[in-house]
């Protein structure tokens, strides 16, 4: 049987480069953490979405254990490091108490389109004024990728996954690109909605119309 790689589901969507936290109480995965830290071997983090492990995921790195706590749970960071696909799931791993899979690379591009990557940095400053969000954003559209927008544009974790599974950076902005077309004048209509509910109760000086 070839090498079967160890998973860690999980019920969100990890991003290449992303740095990621998490606390690890259960037995099977501190079994996981414990064996990349003596081995330095990656772990794969497939998002789980309505009940099932989805086919695409992202393998990651333990960076550090930051805390290990008495009872054996531990904190621990990871980053994002590449893409792969399940093509046999194993639950458990034979001998173990995690899961795992037979697994593909996938290869993953990340420069893209200037002109897009301007368009999409105009677009996530508008949004970031309508929520009210203060976040840094990069100046110049070569100084990112898609990648480090992508949980911060309101897609759903569906959307999220689906947005993980394009391997060309290219097709990642116009997919962005597509979603924040219709996301901001949806919170745009929303913050006119809020308004409007805000001066219910309120004397209004409104001008009736000449007919």
């Amino acid at each position: 049987m070839e090498s079967i790689f160890p998973l860690f589901p999980l019920q969100l969507v990890v991003f290449i480069d992303e740095p990621l936290n998490l606390h690890i109480f259960e037995p099977r995965y501190r079994q996981l953490i414990q064996e990349s830290e003596k081995s330095g071997q990656l772990f794969g983090i497939p998002a789980f979405i309505d009940g099932k492990i989805m086919q695409v995921g992202t393998k990651v790195r333990l960076t550090r254990i930051e805390k290990t706590y008495p009872d054996g749970k531990m904190d621990v960071r990871t980053e994002g490091v590449s893409l792969f696909r399940i093509t046999e799931l194993y639950n458990p791993v034979p001998g173990k108490l995690y899961s795992g899979a037979s697994i593909q690379d996938l290869p993953v591009t990340t420069r893209g389109d200037v002109v897009s990557g301007q368009q999409i940095l105009e677009r996530v400053r508008t949004l970031f004024d309508l929520l009210n969000i203060q976040k840094e954003l990069p100046e110049n559209p070569e100084e990112f990728t898609t990648y480090s927008l992508a949980h911060h544009v309101g897609f759903s974790l569906e959307q999220e996954y689906n947005f993980l599974c394009i391997t060309n950076e290219v097709e990642r902005q116009q997919f962005m690109l597509a979603h924040l077309d219709q996301f901001i004048p949806m919170v745009k209509e929303s913050n006119r909605l809020r308004k409007r509910v805000k001066m219910n109760g309120h004397f209004k000086n409104i001008i009736p119309p000449e007919f």
